[in-house]
C-alpha cells in the first residue's frame, strides 16, 4: 500500500484572508517559489473570480512554477469554474477546487435551499469542472458542523461525479480533535467509493486546534482498517 501525506498549501488563498495580510503579484510569486523549494505538493494560488488581481496572480504563478500542482478556488458556480480554468491555462499541473456548504446552517440560512439541491449542485459543479481539468477537488464548506450521515452522501455523490480529492474543512474552527478525527473515520467507513479519491483535511485555527485536528484526522483515517492508496493532509 502506497501511503503518502500530500502537503496542500493555501497561504496564497486562505492565508491571505488574515487581516492586514495583502500580497501583490510579485510577492505571491516569491512565496510560491519558496513553497516549491520546500517541496510542497499543491499550491492553492488564489480565487480567480474574486478580483482581477487574484486572477492575474494565478496566471503568473502558473507560469513561474513547475513541480507543484497549481490549484484555483471556485464556488459551485459555472462562471467561477470557467474563470478558474482560464487562469490555470499556463499551469503545468492544474486543479480546480470547487465546493458548497453542507452544514444545516449554511443550507438553511446562507444558501437558502434544500439538502437535496446541495447534493445536485455539488455533483454538477464537479462534472462541469471536469470538462476543463482532470484533477478536481471538492470542498464541503462547514463540514465541521455538518451531520456525518448527510456529509457522507455528499462526498459519495461528488466522487461519483469525478472528484479526485475531497476536502473536509472545519471552516469555523468549531471541532475538537476527537470530534474531527471521528468525522474522518466515519467518512472512511461509510462512503463506499472513498477509495477513489484522496481525502483532505482543512482545519482552521480559531481555537488553536488546527494542527491537532489535522493530525487526528490522519490518525483516524489510518485506523479504519481499510486499504487505500493515499492519505492526505
Amino acid at each position: 500500500m502506497d501511503d503518502k501525506v500530500i502537503i496542500f498549501d493555501t497561504t496564497l488563498r486562505d492565508g491571505e484572508q488574515v487581516p492586514g495580510c495583502q500580497l501583490n503579484t510579485i510577492e505571491k510569486i516569491e512565496v510560491a517559489q519558496a513553497l516549491e523549494a520546500l517541496g510542497v505538493d499543491v499550491i492553492e494560488a488564489g480565487f480567480p473570480i474574486s478580483s482581477p488581481g487574484d486572477f492575474n496572480s494565478v496566471v503568473e504563478i502558473s507560469k513561474a512554477i513547475s513541480n507543484p500542482v497549481i490549484c484555483a478556488l471556485t464556488r459551485a458556480v459555472k462562471k467561477d469554474i470557467e474563470v478558474a480554468a482560464e487562469a490555470l491555462q499556463y499551469a503545468k499541473k492544474k486543479r480546480i477546487h470547487t465546493g458548497i456548504g453542507t452544514s444545516p446552517m449554511h443550507i438553511q440560512y446562507k444558501i437558502k435551499t434544500t439538502p437535496e439541491e446541495i447534493i445536485k449542485r455539488a455533483a454538477d459543479a464537479v462534472k462541469y469542472a471536469k470538462k476543463f481539468v482532470e484533477d478536481v477537488e471538492f470542498y464541503a464548506e462547514d463540514a465541521g458542523r455538518s451531520e456525518n450521515e448527510y456529509l457522507a452522501k455528499v462526498i459519495e455523490a461528488v466522487i461519483k461525479a469525478g472528484a479526485t480529492v475531497v476536502n473536509i474543512p472545519d471552516t469555523t474552527g468549531y471541532c475538537l480533535p476527537e470530534e474531527y478525527g471521528s468525522k474522518i473515520k466515519y467518512l472512511m467507513e461509510n462512503v463506499p467509493n472513498i477509495h477513489k479519491a484522496v481525502i483532505s483535511t482543512h482545519c482552521h485555527n480559531d481555537l488553536g486546534m488546527a494542527t491537532a485536528n489535522t493530525m487526528m484526522g490522519i490518525i483516524k483515517r489510518c485506523k479504519t482498517g481499510r486499504s487505500y492508496n493515499k492519505r492526505y493532509w
